[in-house]
């Protein structure tokens, strides 16, 4: 009889793209500063997961957390401030060469931010929503993600709205402008 695999949750989701960007992002700190074409493409492709990843949380997760976590106003307010921080990392990458000598201490910052922002929610936020939420509901959620991930922007857009309907709304829309821009530059969209 085969084994029957339980559909992921929106933590285990998460958690997942937390680790793919992370191999990313060891990727680019191996390449030690230097000045490689290969960092631009890495870059690009972080920027696509973290910004993927973005959508989901804003629009699927710190909605979840306002609801059911006690103090998860402040918590989802902390996380959103972390993201934007982030964002703006990104939007201030785009455009940058590897020669440039902004690009690697961004690279650094973003890298930075990051993980500062995946510590924070393994060990200070899931934990909280796993005791709070019920799994069915952390189950659908993390079936909406996965499905949220195919229009989501690829590109920062520190201006736009943080959380919510608003951004939910307006996502797909950037997204499928984003994904133009991106076949129209050769932008590479490896992440999905």
């Amino acid at each position: 009889m085969p084994l029957a695999v339980a559909p992921p949750s929106i933590i285990t989701h998460q958690v997942g793209q937390h680790r793919a960007a992370d191999l990313l992002f060891a990727q680019l700190e191996k390449l030690h500063d230097a000045p490689v074409d290969h960092a631009k493409d890495l870059v690009g492709q972080a920027v696509v997961a973290l910004m993927k990843h973005s959508v989901a949380e804003e629009t699927l997760l710190y909605p979840l957390v306002r609801e059911r976590v006690p103090g998860g106003d402040e918590l989802a307010d902390q996380e959103i401030a972390r993201l934007d921080l982030a964002e703006q990392t990104m939007k201030d990458l785009e455009g940058l060469e590897p020669t440039d000598e902004r690009f690697w201490p961004l690279v650094h910052d973003l890298i930075a931010q990051a993980r500062r922002h995946v510590y924070e929610q393994e060990f200070r936020l899931f934990p909280l929503l796993l005791r709070s939420c019920p799994n069915a509901e952390l189950v659908r959620r993390g079936e909406a993600a996965r499905r949220s991930g195919k229009l989501a922007p690829t590109r920062p857009h520190p201006a736009a709205p943080n959380e919510g309907a608003a951004l939910a709304v307006l996502a797909p829309g950037v997204g499928l402008v984003d994904r133009l821009r991106d076949l129209l530059s050769g932008r590479n969209r490896r992440p999905s």
